[in-house]
């Protein structure tokens, strides 16, 4: 058989093009990479250091490499271009990229990083959950059910009604932004709470299960202010889908709980190959994260509602093990994300279009830290608990407000000066959460062990100390 030349090497020209740009697409996913581990980790110990919890310097980290100051890591859904990435520039530099083909390469990079992000706070709610009691959650559950209706209730009904009469907003973009006061970003609180060892508190319980109804609440009330935006009605049908499916969502987790347990362990335990428990595990999180998704919940409910089902497992403490190394390979991306993402430029007063906002951005994050932090007198018979905890617990916006905001500001409906500050009050109450939940939680005290118990269980620095210090809390 006889080969042809030609014709060889005209397709080998012909998937030149195609195969650089792929490759070019994986060298600026994996500088992007470099670029978000470095601040994670450097904003992470620096924080550290200064006895603040690590995420906060992540988000900082972020801020810095992001939009608001270095522009190495940028996304086009921000209005950012491939000329304003340094990461892009770069590129063109070093391997000679067309304007074109960079413009390219940045769109694809950007939603490479975006999907890993998503991908992070998924892991993460599904570590989170692992580390979270099903019974604890389900004995305060009436509590959290009401701190999570006040959390919502309050802000949304004082930042609509407030931006009406004191700003003369339309009635449409006043239900938006205030839409966008309800969320409670439980990424955010949830690794704070687990950083501080205050996870399993009563407290840190009553936050976690009111930050898991709040995102359903919040998720309904942005169907209905997105159904008015649209065609000034309300879709009665789809609220009632989405009350409906959520509820069932998380009584059906619950219940899979009692019944899957043992048949998870059964098929592990017949797995011989590497990652026998963990993958079986991660396989479970993502469809119920799809799952969640697909009946239009959030797939970190999934994620989170997995996690639960097999902390009840007997093979808990080994998959929260196999988890902690893959949980630090992409959880800091998206922490890095967010951070990147948060325009500091609104704070300027020198520009007179910001100026309008910064008075209602004031406005906004009175009403979303007294909203949140009023939470914590609705939680009732519990003489001993920290109630300013529990309403600080609930501050943080984050990526959730996020998400409220670009949904309002691709309808047109918002203003400038009101997207605006629905971005500074995002950004404050994201960056204000964490320092603040560090001050009202006491340090974990030691538990004293006398000589008698050191003989029979070890040295004080077993895990036994460290577990009776949590749970006595």
């Amino acid at each position: 058989m006889q080969l042809d030349l030609t014709t060889f090497s005209s397709s080998i020209l012909a998937t030149t093009p195609e195969t650089a740009e792929i490759s070019m697409v994986v060298a600026a996913v994996l500088l992007s990479l470099v670029v978000i581990y470095l601040a994670s980790k450097v904003g992470g110990e620096f924080s550290n250091r200064l006895g603040f919890p690590p995420v906060l310097g992540e988000l900082v980290g972020g801020v810095i490499v992001g939009v608001s100051c270095l522009h190495l890591l940028v996304f086009p859904e921000g209005g950012a271009e491939s000329s304003s990435s340094l990461l892009m520039n770069f590129l063109q530099t070093t391997a000679g990229l067309s304007p074109g083909a960079a413009d390219e390469v940045f769109r694809t990079q950007s939603q490479v990083i975006s999907v890993l992000a998503e991908l992070g706070v998924i892991i993460l709610l599904f570590e989170i959950g692992l580390e979270s009691n099903l019974k604890d959650l389900m004995a305060v559950g009436t509590q959290a059910t009401v701190v999570a209706v006040v959390g919502v209730v309050t802000p949304f009904a004082a930042g609509t009604a407030g931006l009406m009469v004191f700003f003369g907003v339309p009635a449409i973009a006043a239900l938006f932004a205030g839409a966008a006061l309800t969320a409670t970003s439980i990424g955010i609180t949830s690794r704070v709470l687990s950083e501080l060892g205050c996870l399993n508190s009563k407290e840190g319980q009553i936050i976690l299960g009111a930050a898991v109804i709040d995102d359903v609440l919040g998720i309904i009330v942005l169907a209905v202010v997105a159904s008015l935006a649209k065609d000034g009605s309300v879709d009665v049908a789809k609220v009632v889908y989405l009350i409906i499916s959520a509820t069932c969502f998380l009584l059906g987790a619950i219940a899979l709980g009692n019944v899957f347990n043992k048949s998870f362990v059964g098929v592990v335990e017949h797995l011989k190959t590497r990652g026998e428990l963990v993958i079986p595990a991660f396989i479970f999180a993502f469809v119920m994260a799809y799952l969640a998704a697909a009946i239009q919940l959030e797939a970190i409910l999934g994620a989170f509602a997995a996690g639960l089902v097999l902390e009840e497992t007997d093979k808990r403490k080994e998959l929260q093990k196999q988890v902690v190394p893959i949980a630090d390979m992409l959880v800091p991306i998206f922490f890095v994300t967010v951070g990147a993402k948060t325009d500091l430029g609104v704070l300027n007063p020198a520009i007179p279009s910001n100026r309008e906002g910064l008075t209602m951005a004031v406005f906004l994050i009175i009403v979303a830290i007294l909203g949140k932090v009023v939470t914590g007198l609705s939680v009732y018979g519990q003489d001993k608990i920290n109630r300013l905890a529990i309403g600080v617990g609930m501050i943080p916006r984050g990526e959730v407000g996020l998400v409220f905001l670009g949904i309002g500001a691709s309808t047109g409906i918002l203003s400038k000066p009101l997207e605006a500050a629905i971005i500074m009050m995002v950004i404050l109450t994201t960056f204000l959460a964490p320092p603040l939940l560090r001050f009202v939680f006491p340090e974990p005290t030691p538990v004293a062990i006398s000589e008698e118990e050191l003989l029979v269980y070890g040295s004080a620095e077993t895990p036994l100390v460290e577990e009776q210090g949590v749970q006595g809390e």
